[in-house]
């Protein structure tokens, strides 16, 4: 007997599940594929010999998943690299018959896949490893981009384009600056999406804050004056991830995952103050958090789309015999926007961060180019579907039956 085992990892995403789905489905579909599992929240739950039955569940609710927020089988921020946690989990895939495995992540759980491959080629286990990609910061090595993304870029630039119509309407005699902290760990690739709001009239933000840019406090307070005195009010949009010119981050919560990843935050409030201490002027914060990266109603057309394929095509690969490699989308053209899939060693992927290119960036670090532009605003088209009852999204509601322990 063959199975096929499916999990997700780390920070979900508004279309992880339309990769969920791609993937059970191209599973269910498959001769060469006996039963589909799903781990429960990811390789912690595989470890507690935690699965799920995917092939006992009906159609019609397996087809309500990609229409769904969060991560349906649950995610973690495990990490595994101790000979008792590797026993373990090659003693639940030989006592399932897991031969096929997919995990949907994104730097961290590629690292992840890439270890479980290793040891199972080390101990001649036979397993096809392959890697879904996911994740709104848009960090990944070897991809163009990242399936999540797309959608959390347009549920920031819809956010900022409505806040600042919003302060527009008041800074006379109230508010003058509004700041929107945004999601992206290492990079600004979410940050920037804030400017595809600039195709409105009343554009806004009128200034980005990227990580990739050293904050200086001075040159900051003195472009929010000048655009303060030439529009009356400004609009922000600031990474959680600023940084000093020594590399430190501005503003940490102080602990740190399982991975060594520190927990950001809160730079919305450092710069609220920053600027009322200096400019002694009104401020608002804004910090979207779980939503920039669940708000699956104004999910990206094309962000889904993708999402699906990217997991159907891991299947594929891994019946082909194919194993230590992440599904990777490389784009062909801006305008038409054409891309292809493909497929990238997990070695060159694990632990490395994608940063926001220079060349996306104004010359004065406030902002982004149009090449950045011409390179986000096509994954961000369309607006995928959703179910709706009185008023409110329908969501999955599988049975989820367990898989009896054996171990």
């Amino acid at each position: 007997m063959k199975n096929a085992l499916y999990a997700q990892s780390g920070g979900v995403t508004s279309v992880i599940n339309a990769s969920a789905y791609g993937t059970i489905v191209a599973a269910l579909e498959s001769e060469g594929i006996d039963r589909i599992f799903a781990g429960i929240n990811g390789i912690k739950g595989i470890l507690n010999e935690e699965l799920l039955d995917l092939t006992e569940e009906t159609r019609s609710e397996i087809d309500r998943i990609p229409y769904t927020p969060g991560a349906v089988f649950g995610s973690c921020r495990t990490k595994i690299d101790s000979d008792e946690d590797f026993d373990r989990l090659f003693r639940v895939f030989d006592a399932h018959s897991i031969r096929y495995f997919f995990y949907n992540g994104g730097n961290d759980s590629m690292d992840t896949a890439n270890k479980i491959d290793n040891k199972a080629k080390e101990l001649g286990f036979s397993l096809q490893v392959i890697g879904v990609p996911k994740t709104v910061d848009n960090d990944l090595m070897e991809t163009d981009h990242c399936p999540g993304y797309g959608s959390a870029a347009r549920f920031t630039a819809i956010s900022i384009m409505e806040a600042t119509r919003d302060l527009r309407s008041m800074y006379s005699d109230s508010t003058k600056v509004f700041i929107m902290e945004s999601m992206g760990r290492h990079s600004g690739w979410l940050a920037a999406s804030g400017s595809l709001a600039s195709s409105d009239r009343f554009h806004g933000p009128q200034i980005i804050l990227f990580p990739e840019v050293p904050f200086n406090e001075d040159a900051f307070i003195a472009k929010v004056d000048d655009v303060i005195v030439r529009e009356g009010y400004c609009s922000i949009v600031a990474s959680e991830a600023l940084k000093r010119p020594d590399e430190s981050y501005i503003s940490t919560a102080g602990y740190y995952d399982s991975f060594g990843n520190v927990q950001l935050g809160k730079i919305g409030q450092y710069l609220e103050k920053t600027i009322r201490d200096s400019l002694k002027c009104k401020v608002h914060v804004a910090i979207p958090d779980y939503l920039q990266r669940s708000s699956r109603h104004i999910a990206s057309l094309i962000d889904w789309q993708e999402a699906v394929e990217v997991g159907a095509l891991a299947v594929r690969e891994a019946l082909e015999g194919v194993s230590g490699v992440m599904v990777s989308i490389c784009r062909l053209s801006n305008r038409p926007y054409l891309k292809k899939y493909c497929t990238v060693d997990l070695e060159r992927i694990a632990n490395g961060t994608k940063d926001l290119p220079r060349e996306f960036i104004s010359e004065d670090g406030f902002h982004v180019t149009e090449e950045f532009r011409s390179y986000a605003l096509p994954l961000i088209q369309g607006e995928a579907p959703n179910l709706y009852l009185h008023g409110l999204p329908i969501y999955e509601n599988l049975e989820r039956r367990k898989v009896e322990k054996l171990l």
